[in-house]
């Protein structure tokens, strides 16, 4: 490469910086692949014989500016060239190139949280049967509408966030998933994963899988295995057993992949009771109670798993190439 103090600024340096270096902002700022791409219009090279102009260099720096203030990455302070002036070497650019790369699943803030979904997040009629065991199962489907749009979604700083409430009283079984589900279970938050490694969005770390609050300790929690980690097969993020004997081999989990060939994100959650009359009165029958609406407030206080999202924040990425992601929830029994 010919950038450097006292060369000329060639089409081939510019355009190096652009798209061909293997640092480069069109990989980040727009298509990329993989955990490479935000989805912005890309900046247009330079013709190689042409000579490369004070806007085409302010364009550049403004994209490495805008993407470095969406990251929190600290970058080079330095002044655009103007019109008519010979344009000197803008230091440290291929630093500043290198870091917002390094530095692409950052994002400084968070995007709105979407809290709007369709169909049931609720069993509201009461479950079990005796001291026989039964699941209820919580599916829940985040559709993009394509592929890179959930590309862009998670690369920009998007999550998901998992939760589960019941509060119901009424038979001897509902005390322990009461605890369960409300006090040991936390939230989960799935982000990029290990193919890009620990993000930082709003001040708080996400490494794929995390949980936030919830006092128990997990018998399962996979904590790199975000969206880049699933495929179409189920993997198991998350498991916690109750903690009060003799209700110990009730749980819930969730598990997660991927559909629609990349532009779903299916989640499963289910609370499973072994049976085996655990309860004083023998009785392994929990209440229902009332549903939890969309969009999503507060929890009623029948048994629910809710899913919303953050979208990324588009302060800086403004044409928001992850679009409307929705959520679509169902439950069932058995």
């Amino acid at each position: 490469m010919t950038y450097s103090v006292g060369g000329l600024i060639q089409a081939v340096d510019y355009n190096g910086f652009v798209s061909t270096n293997a640092a480069n902002i069109n990989g980040i700022w727009s298509t990329g692949a993989t955990t490479f791409g935000y989805g912005e219009a890309a900046v247009s090279t330079v013709a190689a014989a042409a000579t490369v102009t004070a806007t085409q260099w302010t364009t550049l720096n403004s994209r490495i500016s805008s993407m470095a203030s969406h990251q929190g990455t600290t970058i080079t302070s330095r002044s655009n060239p103007t019109t008519g002036s010979t344009i000197a070497i803008l230091a440290n650019l291929a630093t500043d190139v290198t870091a917002i790369t390094n530095a692409r699943g950052n994002a400084s803030a968070s995007g709105a949280q979407t809290t709007t979904f369709s169909g049931t997040t609720a069993k509201t009629s009461q479950t079990g049967s005796g001291d026989t065991a039964w699941t209820i199962t919580f599916t829940h489907t985040i559709t993009w509408a394509s592929a890179d749009a959930a590309r862009y979604f998670f690369n920009a700083g998007g999550r998901i966030k998992w939760e589960t409430n019941k509060s119901s009283t009424g038979n001897p079984g509902d005390a322990e998933w009461n605890d369960l589900a409300t006090t040991l279970v936390g939230d989960l938050y799935i982000t990029m994963g290990s193919q890009f490694g620990t993000q930082t969005i709003a001040s708080t770390a996400y490494t794929g899988t995390t949980k936030i609050g919830g006092t128990g300790t997990p018998n399962t929690l996979t904590t790199t295995t975000g969206w880049y980690g699933l495929t179409t097969t189920d993997t198991q993020l998350y498991r916690q057993f109750a903690d009060t004997a003799p209700y110990t081999g009730q749980f819930i989990s969730l598990n997660a992949k991927t559909a629609g060939t990349g532009t779903q994100l299916v989640l499963t959650t289910t609370w499973v009771d072994p049976g085996g009359d655990p309860a004083p009165g023998g009785t392994n029958i929990i209440t229902g109670g009332t549903a939890t609406a969309s969009p999503f407030t507060s929890f009623g206080t029948a048994p629910a798993t809710v899913v919303t999202l953050f979208v990324p924040s588009s302060t800086y990425l403004t044409s928001a190439a992850w679009g409307t992601p929705t959520i679509a929830a169902s439950v069932t029994s058995s």
